[in-house]
């Protein structure tokens, strides 16, 4: 099917082009056989409009999603039951890269984006799909807290202004009694870039950023494989419920948000 989209959306198809590369690859840190069938079935100009894969850029991009999928993965080990909220998903296939069976998944993006995964991935009863804005908290409602709660924001917070960041995490913090957040962040120069380019897809960057990863990494031939086990990417705050004390009083647990009602939060980064 022919895909148009502007701007922001348009990364969608950025990210999954270049996740799509990496796992081509016979020694391929990220299986990942639905992301090459979708760019082999999108009916878009992937090399004409953002240039060839760097072999080194599409290896960074399946390591930060192969980070998520370690974190998420670990959720699920302790909370099979539980539900993991993905922010700004896009065509990010990752519930079938982590899916043990009993996990239910909430994909929140634009609604340009969720029409776009309605049409070219297949349904899942236990797959929810939301079209609205992360900062929308529309998401939230009917969101089942029964039990832990993941939400992940994988390659969203660049986008966001540090005053909207800070209102998301507080407002996952409230409202969901436990469970946590994970992201990943950037650089303020990234940032700024990501500001003036949302969607990072002038080809006459590509050149360019080729070039130096090739005087980091090396030639495709001979680069070192990453062991995404070892690569640091990600951070998480986790969410914690209040316990109850012996009047049957919630009492704050860990850091004090200020409220006895309110979940407190605390952060880790991911280990190397």
């Amino acid at each position: 099917m022919p895909v148009v989209l502007d701007a922001v959306p348009e990364t969608l198809l950025w990210n999954l082009y270049h996740r799509a590369a990496e796992a081509r690859r016979p020694d391929t840190i990220l299986p990942d056989s639905r992301a090459v069938e979708l760019v082999d079935a999108i009916d878009f100009p992937f090399e004409d409009r953002f240039g060839p894969a760097p072999p080194a850029l599409a290896q960074w991009q399946a390591l930060r999603a192969a980070c998520f999928d370690r974190e998420v993965r670990r959720f699920l080990t302790r909370h099979p039951g539980g539900t993991v909220v993905a922010l700004g998903e896009g065509l990010e296939t990752q519930f079938w890269r982590v899916d043990q069976g009993t996990v239910r998944w909430v994909s929140v993006d634009l609604p340009e984006a969720v029409a776009l995964r309605r049409e070219l991935l297949p349904d899942d009863p236990r797959v929810r799909l939301i079209a609205c804005s992360a900062l929308d908290e529309r998401w939230l409602d009917g969101l089942d807290t029964a039990a832990p709660v993941l939400v992940t924001a994988q390659g969203l917070l660049m986008y966001l202004t540090r005053d909207e960041v800070h209102r998301l995490l507080a407002t996952c913090a409230t409202r969901i009694p436990a469970g946590g957040i994970v992201f990943d962040a950037v650089s303020p120069r990234m940032r700024d870039r990501s500001g003036r380019e949302p969607a990072a897809l002038r080809k006459r960057s590509v050149p360019s950023l080729k070039r130096r990863q090739r005087k980091t990494i090396g030639t495709p031939s001979r680069r070192r494989r990453t062991n995404p086990n070892r690569y640091q990417v990600v951070a998480s705050i986790r969410f914690v419920a209040p316990a109850p004390t012996a009047t049957g009083r919630r009492a704050g647990h860990g850091r004090s948000t200020g409220t006895s009602a309110a979940p407190s939060a605390r952060s880790r980064t991911s280990p190397t």
